[in-house]
């Protein structure tokens, strides 16, 4: 008779059963868990610590090639404005004038100008425009520094030199307080320039991180807030902003952190003076572009040694800047916790 093999799998011949002999079943292939766990760890552990390690071998190298000028002049070179590389007489006040003074420009104009254009990206702007808009935002923060640089010396100074900086000394160079800022002969070149070349640098920055961080506040909170009567501004300032402050200062830091950095750009227009003046149509020098143009002339060891602590002085000033922001930040969270 002919077996016949049912659904279950078990063989009948005629009447009597016969259970069919199955194969092995496969042991399947175990991972070790705990070993894959221990080698992912570790290894983000190691780039993370990457990081710091090379943060440390930079700080290093910079205190071991400034040491001639760290033995020679001490803690003056901070403050002494005279840079004579024939007497090799050194100091450090007018580059780190020069780049907070420029920074500071920068951030002042920047800030509310990329509050604005962020806002109206995200609040007011018709559908059809935003794409457009932040698009070309986009496109002027991939522009490279030096193509900058070259349109503020050839185009933006002589304009500036001819129509903006006459009326800026006829008007507030006459406030008591104010008005040594705005003095001097309209030169084009000077730290004021750089301060503004440096704002239109920055602006795309901060703007694309505080229009992505506006884009982040729920809808449901600003409707609320409409729903009740609020303006616009006050919906901006009672619920935009409380939602996106952490993110919005993360932006500015963003900025100052290139302002702080940028070299080409302000090498071209800030004039290049190692001279220490009251106003800001004079022109004056910046720490990255001392480094810049004086760098690959330097002569002798304490020269050379003088311009890496440049670079040190630099590398404190954005350490110190992005501490401050984390404080800022902290006090902010715990302000928070203490509210709810």
């Amino acid at each position: 008779m002919s077996a016949v093999m049912d659904n279950a799998g078990i063989a009948t011949a005629g009447n009597t059963p016969a259970v069919a002999v199955s194969p092995a079943p496969k042991t399947p292939m175990l991972r070790n868990n705990a070993l894959m766990d221990a080698i992912f760890r570790n290894m983000t552990r190691g780039f993370a610590f990457l990081v710091f390690s090379l943060l440390a071998a930079i700080l290093v190298s910079l205190l071991i090639g400034s040491s001639l000028s760290l033995q020679k002049f001490g803690p003056a070179f901070l403050w002494v404005d005279e840079w004579d590389p024939v007497k090799e007489q050194f100091g450090a006040l007018v580059p780190i004038y020069g780049t907070l003074v420029t920074s500071a420009i920068a951030l002042a104009i920047a800030i509310p100008v990329s509050f604005g254009i962020s806002i109206f990206l995200t609040e007011l702007s018709p559908v059809w425009l935003r794409r457009p808009l932040g698009t070309a935002i986009e496109m002027l923060a991939a522009i490279p520094s030096i193509i900058y640089g070259m349109w503020g010396l050839f185009i933006f100074a002589p304009l500036f030199q001819s129509y903006i900086q006459p009326l800026l000394g006829g008007t507030l160079g006459k406030i008591p307080l104010i008005g040594t800022l705005f003095s001097g002969p309209p030169l084009g070149i000077g730290m004021l320039t750089a301060g503004i070349i440096l704002a239109v640098m920055v602006i795309p920055f901060i703007t694309a991180v505080m229009r992505d961080v506006f884009e982040l506040v729920p809808p449901m909170l600003k409707e609320s807030a409409y729903g009740l009567g609020s303006t616009t501004w006050e919906v901006v300032w009672r619920v935009v902003l409380p939602f996106t402050k952490v993110g919005v200062i993360g932006g500015v830091m963003l900025g100052l952190g290139r302002a702080l950095g940028e070299t080409m750009a302000v090498t071209f227009v800030i004039g290049n003076a190692h001279r220490l003046k009251g106003s800001l149509f004079a022109p004056g020098n910046s720490i990255a572009s001392s480094l810049a143009n004086e760098f690959t002339e330097a002569v002798g060891d304490l020269y050379t040694s003088a311009l890496i602590e440049l670079g040190l002085i630099l590398f404190v000033i954005t350490t110190i800047v992005l501490a401050l922001s984390k404080l800022m930040l902290q006090q902010l969270a715990k302000r928070e916790g203490t509210k709810s």
